[in-house]
């Protein structure tokens, strides 16, 4: 009898062909269709860079030449001499390093507050974070600008940076969701051994938590980098512009002239994505992990 069922069960090669040629051809079509999205997401790129090395009377030659017949590296010196790029890259650091450290830190302390402290209207304060996603930046502009002008705010970094140090609203979220995942019984081991809250949030939630602070250094400095509507809004001084402002000036609308240089305008722009993709690029890892709290079901204890 048992004979008979070990028969039964046998799969035949045929079958283990089919089966092989199913997965193989399952494989190739996955890999064709992620290869068509990634060069469909690398052309913009690949054709920022053979513009920036032509020449601009080449850009707009008929049919688009892809390849550059001739590559012009003095562009990536050219464009970013006309705007000073060297003090602008130094305000655009210092502004985002000043915003991106207060975003993190006032939402990792604040995620921890509602997820670790009992308190009354806990949860209230939650879901008005929670809430407050919902407005888009642009309600609160005329507001904040008559605010900051009656501060002597207007034409300083300022108004970029201190906003930031009153937390995130999505990066609470994320902290707080991220914060629940962690079992309480290390807080309660801890504070068996005489540690306040300050202690376990900072040598052991930090550590606990790599993940989601550089998932929010990534997106702060991101978003600060690339933040052309407040520098544009609060900075009227060019010594203290942002690159985001001074990649403005070299389009014709700005500058004054019919045309504009695209060949400079590329050249320099690559140099201004640089930061964001270096960084991106050496803590992808670490920004997985983080987006993967948002999924987490955490429950308010």
């Amino acid at each position: 009898m048992s004979l008979s069922i070990n028969k039964t069960r046998q799969v035949t090669p045929e079958a283990k062909r089919v089966v092989r040629y199913d997965k193989i051809t399952g494989n190739i079509i996955w890999y064709i269709v992620v290869i068509g999205l990634s060069a469909a997401m690398l052309l913009p790129l690949l054709w920022m860079i053979t513009v920036a090395l032509k020449s601009n009377s080449d850009i707009y030659h008929i049919p688009p030449e892809f390849w550059p017949k001739e590559f012009h590296f003095e562009n990536f010196i050219l464009g970013p001499a006309s705007i000073n790029f060297t003090r602008l890259f130094s305000n655009t650091i210092i502004v985002s390093f000043l915003s991106t450290s207060g975003s993190v830190v006032s939402s990792m302390l604040v995620g921890y507050g509602l997820s670790r402290i009992r308190f009354p209207g806990r949860k209230l304060w939650f879901y008005l974070f929670v809430g407050s996603m919902m407005l888009p930046g642009i309600v609160g502009l005329i507001p904040l600008f008559h605010m900051y002008s009656d501060l002597g705010w207007y034409d300083t970094w300022l108004p970029l940076i201190v906003p930031s140090f009153l937390g995130n609203p999505l990066f609470i979220f994320l902290a707080r969701q991220y914060y629940m995942s962690i079992p309480t019984s290390l807080d309660e081991a801890a504070r068996l051994d005489g540690a306040n809250h300050w202690t376990i949030f900072t040598q052991i939630m930090i550590p606990l938590t790599r993940p989601v602070w550089i998932t929010m250094i990534i997106m702060a400095f991101t978003l600060s980098w690339n933040d052309y509507l407040n520098p544009l809004v609060y900075l009227y001084s060019d010594d203290k512009w942002t690159l985001s402002l001074g990649m403005a000036t070299l389009s014709g609308a700005f500058a004054g002239v019919a045309t504009t240089k695209w060949n400079l305008y590329m050249a320099s722009n690559l140099l201004y994505m640089l930061p964001p993709l270096i960084i991106f690029f050496f803590t992808q890892r670490y920004f997985m992990q983080g987006l993967g709290a948002l999924g987490t079901s955490a429950r308010d204890k």
